[in-house]
């Protein structure tokens, strides 16, 4: 089974390191973190995740904004959102969202149904 990358973009730090934590608990290898939409699209680029976590509310912009850009360039990727705005984020199509605060279980539910149906 080849190593698992995944794509953080989050503009809190420690709530980033909490993903990240997480995901890495859940068998995933990498982690990049991003702040910003630019940043996520940079980081994506050299390195295209397996999943993305993404916050509606990040620097510059959305997580939503940072989303439709690297599927833009990378193609369609596996998303979660995880924020505290989920009404702001309308119906995202075979998107998960998780709210905050971060439940471990919750976060490992969402990641796998987002895996599998891509």
């Amino acid at each position: 089974m080849r190593s698992r990358h995944a794509l953080v973009i989050e503009d809190e730090i420690l709530v980033a390191m909490e993903i990240e934590e997480l995901l890495k608990e859940q068998g995933f290898a990498t982690v990049d973190i991003a702040d910003s939409p630019l940043e996520a699209l940079d980081k994506a680029l050299r390195r295209k995740p397996d999943l993305i976590t993404a916050d509606y509310r990040i620097v510059d912009g959305t997580g939503v904004e940072a989303v439709k850009m690297i599927m833009a360039h990378l193609g369609p990727i596996p998303v979660v959102y995880v924020t505290g705005h989920a009404k702001a984020l309308g119906e995202q199509d075979n998107d998960v969202v998780v709210q905050k605060p971060i439940l471990p279980r919750v976060l490992a539910g969402a990641w796998q149904h987002a895996l599998q149906a891509a």
